[in-house]
């Protein structure tokens, strides 16, 4: 019936505050509440949205939501955020319009949490691109950073912003963002310095120390303990759900897509240690000559440490922290600090630093951010402030703002709540302004709404003559002593007369006797209430004094950074003008923030919290209704009810109540502002309660919306009815046809079943018949077919028998005289066959040492038996050949060498076949033992071993490194590796071996070569089979000589020098062991015992 659902539908409580009946603060907190406790946090008063912070995650802002929302009116579903967001956009991007979205309210009551909601809707909603996503990324995470050095951790709030924002979104004539500006308002400061019992210091501090890396917090100097910061409250220092590590690499991350470059972050962290390391300076003071005292650091390792950070000569921090310079004209004058002024300047130049670090970032952020483009932008401004403040000591515990340190409302709450004026004073003027704009457009005779106008308050705290910050400004700049007493001396004596404003020692008698008024308070009746402020502070919190001595010391610093924040320090740019105060900078901002709201159309946010536990389904009425009664929720509801409480487009009426009327139901063809004529002339409502604009029908009273409401709910009642009562004879009609249908089917179908079974009956016995008959007929021709085949069978054997005996009758003398050799042949020939097949089963391995081979079965076959035994012993040697590689090959070559040479002859052959040769024993190439040795010897070696070299006088061995190369035999020293001797291989005549088991050879030297003079080699080793192997390999290769004499006897001439001896082998008894031993018996003779062989 309807396309679209309404604010109207499905409503707890009342969705629009204009329509509550009746109105008074009991009703509308219990709508309030009502909603709440059904998890409806959000309520309209007209365009302003009420936001109550639920303290826990609700599943409505996901992007289902964000398209449900998108491009509807503003009324058209249930209140959200979104909603309002929508709206904003869609009007600047449609109907050029510039926005702001003012959203107030006191500290845990949603405000960051909700601007945030705003930008992620818009930036949902709007165009999409690289460098659309770009700057949207941008916008979004500017918050972390800015929290991370705005925010901290307070008794009523876990992230509470301790800074006003207003930031300027641009977008172009698309709707797609540009860039934005932000302006920051009032940074608490102090709180750089002191924090209540139960918060936290600004949460970068805590996340730097928590999630910088070990090798960061040793260049900044600092310790990862939090309790070693005075600075730092101790008693919550971690926050629980808080992860200030993992926040740490968000904000580290956001400064990076922000635009911060590595540098400048280094230098914000050093900044951010420095203040550190400040708060841990102390003083201790020292009495002078003159009677005077001065302060003195007590330990200057801090102070040390925070000049290395900020490159700041120390001697010249620590005069500045002791001394303090008054220049008047040409006249400088230099007075020395006590401990306590010590203490302040101190803490003032914490506060400063800090400070002006934070407006250096948001004007860091600002050139990061920027619309680059220089057209005309859309502007879509979103204000994050704070809420109007009263802290009173018998309600600090619930009614607190932004949380501060004391119970009693001082400078800060004072010019917040000045601010809070200037925006309740805009805020009644522009909604007063759309409702007349709205009145005239539609053509509705508009007629004064009688309100409570701030401007006189306004007026009484700004007035550049009278106003109670002109005179902060003027005792602070005034000569001589001045106090706060005097402050409140110079408003009792002007502001007296005042109507809102009071003060016990001011000339208005009616106060003398109010003891709810202490002599150093005055009171200021706000428009949300009564505020009592305690002068206490005024004037320093106003002069907000910075000695000029630590802005010079600053400026010194070897450090871009600070140099940028201390400008005044600079020599060339002394003023001897005091700077502006406190609160004529944030009168100025207050008065550009206004100007700027005024040029743009207004949408606002009132958020509301509801308990001061942080817990959800809590809902504290006195909190609450304090917050009501100060936001001035209440007032905003009268102002929008002073005329008609409710209007709607006539389409939309006529769509929603066209039911209630016979003629309009259930379409109307004329214009729809007749049909809602004929609708209401029907109904009879009074004239007097409703009028009609050009597009719109405005309703005066919500009684008579309620009325049309429960007219349309009883109405869609008896329509829900008459629906039912037609879809239930429709639905028994469908089931009865349905059925019927289904009876026809199934009868069918059982007819269709039963005439089939039947027939299968008859073919069935028609087929047993059938099959029966043919039977008898098959069976009755196969009997004929089997008689004559036996006739024909009989026939031709008959005839066979009859050829065969006249065939053999003819060929009887031939068959006789060729059967024997046939059968012969035949006989040979299966012999040989099984022969063949029983040797392919029997066959040997294919090793060639396998002797074995299959006996032969006939003694005829005996020459092929040995021929093919033959056969596969040279065909399995070839295989076995094919598979040796090189090196294998050239081993199996000496080893046949040795066995030409040895096998038969030498005892020792037969021990030495197993083993494998080697060549290089000592691995004289890698064992640096024998790195000299090695170098030596140009030439590859071939063998490297140790072998005993015979003394001819004893008979005794001596141990030797033997190298064999190509060219040359050497023998050297075992220990030094020195060379003793070096044979050419061309000097070599012949050697001689024993017939025994022994390892002893003679190289023998050609008589005449230069090797000879000292005689002949007698050698002993165990490898000598190998060793004079390769010696005979390496001379039979060499083309120019004779291969070398191989001579095996037990008896040989040894030529030693001019001698020759005769070396004589015998068996007997070992002296050592099993080895052979050699004897001297006289001058020509050497005897050679080898032990037996058993």
């Amino acid at each position: 019936m309807e396309g679209k659902a309404s604010l109207l539908d499905n409503m707890i409580g009342v969705g629009d505050m204009v329509l509550l009946e009746p109105l008074s603060e009991d009703s509308f907190l219990e709508n309030l509440k009502k909603r709440f406790d059904h998890n409806e946090i959000y309520t309209y008063i007209g365009s302003v949205v009420i936001s109550v912070n639920p303290y826990r995650s609700l599943p409505i802002y996901t992007p289902e939501k964000v398209e449900e929302y998108r491009n509807r009116n503003f009324y058209e579903l249930s209140p959200h955020i979104y909603a309002l967001a929508d709206e904003a956009y869609r009007s600047l991007r449609d109907q050029d319009k510039d926005q702001c979205i003012l959203i107030t309210g006191e500290s845990g009551a949603g405000k960051t949490e909700a601007s945030k909601l705003v930008m992620s809707y818009v930036a949902a909603v709007c165009g999409k691109g690289q460098e659309v996503n770009k700057v949207k990324e941008q916008l979004l995470q500017s918050n972390p950073v800015l929290e991370a050095f705005g925010n901290a951790k307070t008794v009523r709030n876990d992230n509470s912003s301790r800074f006003g924002k207003y930031m300027d979104i641009e977008f172009d004539f698309k709707g797609d963002p540009l860039g934005g500006v932000i302006s920051n308002y009032l940074l608490e400061k102090s709180r750089v310095v002191k924090q209540p019992r139960g918060e936290r210091n600004f949460h970068v501090f805590y996340q730097l120390l928590s999630g910088a890396s070990d090798e960061t917090l040793k260049k900044l100097k600092l310790d990862r303990d939090v309790s070693k910061y005075n600075y730092l409250c101790l008693d919550s220092a971690s926050v629980s759900g808080v992860d200030d590590a993992a926040n740490f690499r968000t904000v580290r991350n956001a400064m990076q897509i922000v635009g911060f470059m590595e540098d400048e972050v280094q230098s914000v962290l050093q900044l951010v240690a420095a203040v550190l390391k400040l708060g841990n300076i102390e003083f201790k003071p020292e009495s002078r000559s003159n009677g005077l005292d001065e302060s003195r650091v007590k330990d200057k390792n801090d102070l040390k440490e925070m000049c290395e950070l900020l490159g700041i000569e120390q001697s010249v921090l620590e005069r500045a922290f002791s001394y303090r310079t008054v220049e008047a004209k040409s006249e400088k004058v230099s007075t020395t600090l006590n401990v306590a002024q010590a203490y302040y300047a101190r803490d003032a130049l914490a506060k400063n630093l800090y400070s002006r670090l934070f407006s250096w970032m948001v004007t860091r952020i600002n050139g990061s951010i920027k619309a680059q483009a220089k057209t005309r932008h859309k502007v879509m401004g979103v204000l994050d402030i704070y809420g109007f403040e009263i802290f009173e000591s018998f309600l600090s515990s619930h009614l607190c703002c932004l949380d501060h340190q004391e119970g009693d409302n001082s400078f800060e709450q004072f010019i917040i709540n000045y601010c809070n004026e200037k925006l309740q004073q805009i805020f009644i003027e522009l909604t007063l302004r759309e409702e007349q704009e709205e009145y005239i457009r539609e053509g509705i005779e508009w007629t004064n709404i009688e309100y409570f106008n701030n401007a006189v308050i306004c007026d009484l705290m700004e007035n550049n003559q009278n106003g109670i910050l002109a005179m902060l400004d003027e005792e602070c700049l005034r000569p001589g002593t001045v106090t706060d007493e005097t402050f409140l001396d110079k408003l009792n004596t002007i502001c007296a007369e005042h109507q809102h404003f009071e003060s016990r020692l001011s000339k208005n008698s009616k106060f003398l006797t109010d003891h709810s008024l202490p002599h150093n308070c005055f009171r200021i009746q706000h428009y949300a209430g009564k505020v009592l402020y305690r002068v206490e502070g005024f004037v320093d919190k106003n002069n907000d004094l910075l000695y000029r001595d630590l802005s010079q010391a600053m400026y010194k610093a070897n450090h871009n950074l600070i140099k940028q924040l201390f400008p005044e320090g600079s020599p060339a740019k002394i003023n001897l003008k005091r700077p502006p105060t406190a609160g004529f900078q944030f009168k100025a901002s207050v008065g550009t923030l206004m100007r700027n709201l005024q040029t743009k159309n207004p949408n606002y946010i009132r958020c509301i919290k509801p308990n001061d536990k942080k817990a959800s389904h809590i809902f504290t009425e006195s909190l609450v209704c304090h917050q009501v009664r100060y936001l001035g929720l209440m007032e905003n509801v009268r102002v929008r009810r002073a005329g008609y409480a409710f209007r709607q487009a006539y389409e939309a009426c006529l769509e929603r109540y066209k039911m209630l009327c016979k003629k309009t139901w259930p379409h109307w063809k004329g214009p729809a502002r007749q049909g809602v004529e004929v609708l209401m002339a029907d109904l009879k409502v009074p004239p007097e309660e409703y009028s009609y604009g050009r597009s719109k029908i405005f309703i005066r009273n919500p009684r008579t919306l309620f009325f049309l409401e429960e007219r349309r709910r009883q109405c869609l009642q008896d329509l829900a009815a008459l629906i039912q009562k037609i879809y239930r004879g429709w639905k028994c009609r469908r089931q009865f046809l349905l059925m019927k249908k289904s009876q026809v089917v199934v009868a069918a179908w059982y007819r269709r079943y039963a005439q089939e079974k039947k027939y299968k009956k008859i073919k069935h016995a028609t087929t047993v018949m059938q099959s029966y008959a043919r039977g008898w007929q098959a069976r009755k021709l196969l009997r004929q077919l089997k008689h004559q085949k036996r006739c024909e069978e009989a026939a031709t054997t008959i005839a066979a028998y009859w050829h065969g005996t006249q065939v053999r009758r003819e060929y009887r003398k031939f068959f006789r005289a060729n059967a024997g050799r046939k059968i012969y042949n035949f006989t040979v020939q299966r012999i040989i066959q099984k022969y063949f097949l029983n040797l392919r089963k029997n066959l040997p391995s294919m090793s060639p040492i396998d002797k074995s081979w299959p006996t032969r079965p006939y003694s005829f076959l005996d020459g092929v038996h040995t021929e093919l035994r033959r056969i596969f012993h040279l065909w399995r040697c070839k295989k076995y050949r094919s598979q040796f590689t090189e090196e294998k090959k050239a081993v199996y070559e000496e080893k046949l060498e040795a066995s030409e040479l040895f096998k038969d002859k030498k005892a020792l052959y037969p021990s030495s076949v197993s083993q494998s040769f080697k060549g290089d024993y000592l691995e004289i190439n890698k064992n640096p033992k024998y790195q000299k040795l090695h170098s030596a010897v140009d030439e590859k070696v071939l063998l490297a071993d140790t072998i005993s070299k015979i003394n001819r006088a004893n008979g005794k061995g001596t141990p030797r490194i033997f190298l064999l190369t190509k060219k040359s035999v050497v023998l050297a020293d075992q220990k030094t590796g020195q060379v003793k001797a070096s044979v050419p291989l061309l000097d070599l005549a012949s050697v001689s071996v024993s017939k025994q088991s022994d390892g002893f050879f003679a190289l023998k030297l050609k008589e005449g070569s230069a090797s000879a003079v000292k005689g002949d080699f007698l050698l002993s080793s165990e490898r000598l089979i190998e060793i004079i192997t390769k010696l005979y390999r390496l001379s039979a290769a060499n083309a120019e000589r004779v291969p070398l004499s191989v001579d095996i006897s037990d008896e040989f001439l040894v030529q030693f020098k001019n001698d020759k001896v005769c070396v004589k082998f015998i068996q007997g008894s070992p002296r050592n062991g099993n080895s052979a031993s050699c004897k001297r018996k006289n001058n020509r003779l050497l005897e050679v015992s080898v032990p037996s062989t058993p």
